[in-house]
């Protein structure tokens, strides 16, 4: 188990468990901490990202796309669950709190994104913008990397699949409906609970789930293919919402409502743990052996084609239920292809004409 410091307000956790790939561990002595060292501990760091590549593959049959980009690695909406914590070991950091408060930024995101749209080797294809950690996190209001980057892909065409859990992005709703005219854009909210109280301790600096539902709104009345994730499902704690949950997405605009089951890899089923123990200790033991149902007896299966949606009695219950739900809300199954044939190279196609 992970050692925990005082409470942080607006975190997720507050611990820093020891990172897999370090040898060496530094355990704080909590007795001795002044207000100064709790304030430095909860303080976001922003870190410059030197990336010479910005567009990164996955070779995953779970994901719906092979390429993906982010200007953002960690993220400060804290999810407790977030499958991407675990990435930030590989940058020396901790999958705990340093995931929230030490964040890569990849200031020339744009530039290396048209860069690398313009190379003659890229083939259109769909790009996956966000998926890992979230491209509206709170800094982006102030960096705007995100909509620079949307830019870039409203110049070229080329299509996009957005995920995000904030309401920043009707933001950029009049470049979001550039892209939708020409068929390249596809938009995810993602809610996991419409309950605020559990919001705000498992996932503390997102927009409300009223929020969301709002820009579901605001982005469907504009033309925009709109659908809401209802993930990840996490047994014991938050199931029992699917249907409402589904209800006020289709209600609100959503045009597609998908969902997965919670997966914890790594040291992620540790922090799970810790957060169960501190907030919802009564339901702790009925959380993880639900989990365990669908994981073959474990916190966690990597096996592609179970990760996101488990296996057994209660896993296929989930997926009725989903179902059931979809079907009440009047939500019927509509096909929907993101379009690469509007892809364009806007110098090259400026200098053919000349001819």
């Amino acid at each position: 188990m992970a050692q925990y410091g005082p409470k942080q307000q607006g975190r997720g956790v507050n611990a820093n468990p020891h990172n897999r790939f370090e040898r060496l561990e530094l355990v704080p002595d909590y007795s001795e901490w002044t207000e100064e060292d709790l304030e430095r501990k909860a303080k976001t760091i922003f870190y410059k990202d030197s990336s010479r590549t910005f567009i990164t593959y996955n070779k995953s049959p779970d994901i719906g796309y092979d390429a993906s980009v982010n200007p953002y690695r960690g993220c400060e909406h804290g999810c407790v669950y977030c499958y991407a914590r675990p990435n930030h070991e590989y940058l020396g950091f901790s999958a705990g709190l340093d995931f929230e408060t030490k964040i890569m930024v990849k200031t020339d995101a744009p530039e290396i994104l048209r860069k690398e749209l313009s190379h003659k080797s890229w083939k259109p294809q769909v790009v996956g913008f966000s998926g890992v950690t979230d491209i509206y996190q709170p800094i982006e209001r102030k960096l705007e990397l995100t909509r620079r980057c949307l830019e870039v892909f409203a110049e070229f065409r080329n299509p996009v699949a957005m995920v995000t859990k904030n309401h920043l992005i009707v933001r950029d709703i009049d470049l979001i409906k550039d892209l939708a005219n020409f068929d390249a854009v596809s938009v995810a909210i993602t809610i996991t609970t419409l309950n605020e109280d559990l919001r705000h301790v498992m996932e503390p600096r997102t927009s409300t789930a009223q929020r969301r539902l709002d820009a579901v709104a605001d982005l469907a009345a504009a033309g925009i293919h709109v659908g809401v994730l209802t993930c990840p499902i996490i047994p014991g704690l938050t199931d029992h919402e699917i249907p409402q949950l589904v209800k006020a997405s289709v209600e609100a605009g959503a045009r597609f409502v998908g969902y997965n089951i919670v997966h914890l890899p790594f040291g992620l089923k540790e922090l799970l743990e810790d957060w169960l123990e501190q907030h919802f200790p009564e339901r702790k033991d009925k959380v993880l052996n639900r989990i365990k149902e669908m994981r073959g007896g474990k916190l966690n299966d990597p096996r592609f084609g179970y990760r996101m949606v488990g296996e057994g009695v209660y896993a296929e219950q989930i997926r009725q239920m989903h179902h059931l739900a979809k079907l009440r809300a009047g939500l019927k199954d509509s096909s929907f292809r993101l379009s690469t044939e509007h892809f364009r190279v806007p110098g090259r196609m400026v200098q053919g004409s000349l001819f």
